[in-house]
């Protein structure tokens, strides 16, 4: 699909792109397809798939788009660490063969896995849990949210919110952390990959603080392209707060609901980004799929 005709024949501002959403092969809890077909329903013009640490639904993704006349945007998202804050890192068009950039994805899929065992043989002291109650969803990348659905199946725990508030919050005796890369480095393997960083949900309730004009700065000058600044958990004080610094740099700035099926509240469409931002990050990027 030329996305070029789509803004030359459809002008109107309403053009919309959901551009962070999980499925099956993270954790979310519906395929890519099911994704695909709630993004036609509402007559959006397309989305992107943006699974933790793997491009595994790109294919399901691309194809179900296909089917419903929407463009498809490959992505993923990834946990990284910039001065001692978690900071997810949203990545569209990086090659997922390329060197660096698979064994990122491999090292950070890793930690991920790794950090659930351990939270998993924590809470297995004192509740009636195993791994094989969290492994039994039969996907690869594994983290806390399927601990968290284990927990609800088990009668632990009454919903997933209820898991991340108490037995999985970092503030638990059950917690763990995992490895993780410095944020800058993870921007510059996105960009020698061909893709395009964007920082995802800067201004989420769950942040402490927004990032500083210095540490944005730091971040633009290692790669990054772009910012999340329409995001159904945004803090309305943070949020007022970033736009004032994001203001005072040429980033592209992108919205996207964070979907992930029954796991969170957020709906496809709760939040989009304009086809003419899109453009621009196909523009950017050298990797086109």
């Amino acid at each position: 699909m030329d996305l070029r005709v789509i803004i030359e024949n459809m002008p109107s501002p309403q053009d919309r792109y959901d551009l962070h959403t999980h499925s099956r092969h993270s954790d979310g809890t519906t395929t890519p397809a099911e994704i695909a077909k709630l993004a036609a329903g509402l007559g959006l013009a397309g989305f992107a798939l943006t699974d933790h640490d793997t491009a595994n639904g790109w294919d399901e993704a691309r194809e179900a788009a296909a089917e419903h006349g929407l463009d498809f945007l490959p992505g993923f998202e990834m946990t990284t660490m910039h001065r001692g804050r978690n900071t997810h890192l949203l990545a569209y068009g990086a090659d997922p063969q390329d060197d660096e950039m698979a064994a990122l994805l491999n090292l950070l899929g890793g930690a991920r896995q790794r950090r659930a065992e351990r939270m998993v043989e924590k809470l297995a002291q004192d509740f009636d849990i195993t791994w094989e109650d969290v492994a039994a969803v039969g996907i690869r990348a594994i983290g806390r949210p399927h601990i968290a659905d284990a927990l609800v199946r088990k009668g632990i725990v009454a919903d997933r919110d209820t898991a991340f508030a108490t037995l999985l919050s970092s503030k638990s005796p059950y917690y763990a952390y995992a490895e993780s890369v410095k944020t800058v480095d993870a921007i510059r393997i996105v960009c020698a990959a061909g893709g395009v960083p964007v920082l995802a949900h800067p201004a989420a309730k769950r942040n402490r603080s927004v990032i500083t004009p210095a540490e944005l700065e730091q971040l633009i000058a290692a790669g990054l392209l772009g910012v999340e600044m329409d995001h159904p958990e945004n803090s309305p004080e943070l949020l007022t707060e970033l736009q004032r610094t994001v203001a005072d740099f040429p980033l592209l700035i992108t919205g996207s609901s964070d979907f992930h099926g029954a796991g969170k509240i957020n709906r496809v469409g709760e939040e989009t980004t304009a086809a003419e931002t899109v453009l621009r990050i196909r523009e950017l990027a050298r990797i086109k799929h």
